[in-house]
């Protein structure tokens, strides 16, 4: 080996190890290891910071916005509660959103399918009391075993496809993948499964001040409208829609307060107090398109289209101190609704128009964005953690979906490459609204985009070293002499070895020729070897950083790198044991 060679070993295998020992926090590894490998040569100070500009980063990006978008529209409240109202089980959730990322994959890019599956799993997240980290992973991995199937379902199956014509003339066609692909599938499917358990519960690393000050009883005001879908039902039904999150502490009809009994039977225009979480009763309210307290704010004849919400904390100096809502006309004399109040360690079940503030009450303020901050100022009013809610805010719920199928159709017929299309997608979410723009860049997880920015040169020192070429060239040397299981196999197992640190499309250029040199030698068809290359390189299982899937989890499960392995080796071990006789018996040899 050359001194250079074994520089970019030991660089990336310390790396590994630190990785490993997870005593540091993922991007900063990352970013020690790039400065190393500059500083020691492998790595040209010029291509330094090269992985700032590739695709893999703009993609993992853009899909983080794009799924931020999908779940703040609601549209996945409205499918799980419409297709899956009593869906309770993790297995049987797991289960939904496992085939469906694997079918999605098959024809449009995998992690766009992720992506758009993302918000559903935390739906069941919150629905069944059981840590995100329990779902993502294995979606992450059923998307990669889905893009197996079709040719179009994973690059590396693009890639061997082009390789084939150009040994045999004839390339791989759409479907010739499909044998294979939905038997591994299907297999890997079934296992994670049965032994999703695993996967460690995990909570998101970079959890935030905003999710450490969550306001658990806030009490808001909504009414019935007209021609009300929910007219007609019993109030259970209503507040099913809050998945037990949201209670009703009165119904008031007219003038009369009735007792919140399950069984009452609403009525249009009833009025009705809710208590719960600000999300919960937004579910509630957008699911059964309620109206909230206060007057319509509008500007120029139509509903304006930058009211926010934000919480604000009641300081002892804000004159809003011992008077009510009413008392202060706060939508006609500055242009502002009050959602929702909540006072620490009391039920509140006044009217909030009736309800008398107090210094230290948190509440839920509606308004123009531009016009709130001096509301605030001038009423002595703390913002909370300087964030938003959702309650009261407008949804376009079928925007996301829109774009993002524009997006994922124009990367299908090949218009555009998948990092314009994600990225064309995600500035459409924020042109046209679906997600605030403070919100876009806090959907961008800034750790992983470093940790992948970073890692893309330290990785291409085995290319640009030659160290995949001593590889391929120490491989060629043992499986010369192996019968056809045992070669097929360890072309398999080098090629999931090599793409965590290669991209999965330059494992099947490197390893391609290689396999098809294996099969020529030995006498076989090159098929085979060809598809064991695809397999190898299509599932990284072990890594956050061989796919860009296991990086889209990374941040939101809040895995550790050694995470990985626990689930992934043993489905790994799984994917070589079918592969092989699969591959023999779909493609032989001879």
């Amino acid at each position: 080996m050359s001194t250079e060679q074994i520089l970019a070993f030991t660089v990336i295998g310390v790396m590994m190890a630190v990785f490993i020992w997870d005593r540091f926090r993922y991007d900063i590894v990352a970013c020690c290891a790039l400065v190393a490998a500059v500083a020691v040569g492998i790595v040209p100070v010029e291509e330094a910071f090269s992985g700032f500009s590739d695709d893999i980063v703009i993609i993992v990006g853009s899909a983080l916005v794009v799924s931020a978008a999908v779940a703040r529209s609601g549209i996945v409240d409205i499918a799980i509660k419409k297709f899956f109202p009593n869906l309770n089980s993790v297995r049987a959730q797991l289960a939904l959103l496992m085939i469906v990322v694997a079918v999605m994959s098959a024809f449009i890019k995998n992690i766009g399918a992720l992506a758009i599956m993302m918000p559903v799993a935390f739906q069941f997240s919150r629905r069944s009391g059981v840590s995100p980290s329990k779902y993502l992973m294995p979606m992450a991995f059923s998307a990669l075993l889905g893009g197996l199937m079709t040719q179009i379902g994973t690059s590396p199956n693009i890639v061997v496809s082009q390789l084939r014509a150009d040994l045999t003339g004839t390339p791989f066609t759409m479907f010739d993948f499909t044998p294979v692909g939905l038997i591994l599938t299907l297999v890997g499917v079934t296992f994670l499964m049965f032994f999703h358990w695993l996967v460690p519960s995990r909570t998101k690393q970079n959890t935030s001040i905003e999710d450490a000050v969550e306001i658990a009883n806030y009490t808001s005001e909504a009414t019935v409208p007209a021609q009300s879908p929910i007219a007609g039902s019993p109030l259970s039904e209503l507040l099913k829609l809050g998945d037990g999150e949201v209670l009703a502490t009165a119904v008031l009809r007219g003038t009369t307060r009735m007792s919140p009994f399950p069984d009452l039977s609403l009525r249009e225009f009833d009025t009705l107090i809710l208590e719960g979480r600000s999300a919960a009763i937004d579910r509630v309210v957008s699911s059964a398109k309620l109206q909230l307290s206060g007057k319509p704010l509008k500007g120029k004849g139509q509903q304006r289209d930058d009211l926010v919400s934000i919480e604000a904390i009641i300081s002892r100096e804000s004159p809003l101190s011992g008077l009510s809502a009413r008392e202060l006309a706060l939508s006609y004399t500055r242009g502002v609704n009050l959602l929702a109040v909540s006072r620490r360690g009391q039920r509140l079940s006044e009217r909030l128009r009736d309800l008398t503030l107090m210094a230290g009450d948190v509440i839920v303020l509606q308004g123009n964005r531009n016009a709130l901050p001096g509301v605030m100022q001038d009423f002595a009013l703390l913002p909370l953690a300087q964030r938003e809610v959702m309650l009261g805010t407008q949804r376009r719920a079928f925007i996301p979906l829109v774009i993002l199928a524009a997006a994922m159709i124009a990367t299908a017929v090949g218009w555009v490459p998948v990092a314009v299309a994600f990225f064309a997608a995600a500035l459409g979410m924020a042109v046209f609204r679906a997600i605030p723009l403070t919100d876009v860049y806090k959907a961008v997880d800034g750790p992983i985009l470093i940790m992948l920015a970073a890692l893309i040169p330290v990785s291409d020192t085995l290319r640009t070293s030659g160290a995949s070429e001593l590889i391929a060239d120490w491989l060629g040397g043992i499986a010369s002499g192996l019968p056809a299981y045992a070669a097929l196999g360890m072309i398999l197992l080098t090629a999931m070895a090599v793409t965590p640190f290669l991209n999965n499309a330059a494992t099947v250029l490197v390893m391609g020729p290689i396999a098809a040199s294996f099969a020529t030698a030995l006498s076989y068809r090159p098929e085979a070897f060809l598809m064991a290359v695809a397999i190898g390189a299509g599932c990284d299982f072990l890594t956050p950083v061989g796919h860009q899937c296991n990086t889209l989890v990374l941040g939101p499960g809040g895995y550790k790198f050694s995470d990985y392995p626990r689930l992934g080796l043993p489905l790994s071990f799984i994917i070589v044991l079918v592969s092989v006789p699969t591959l023999l018996w779909i493609w032989p040899v001879s």
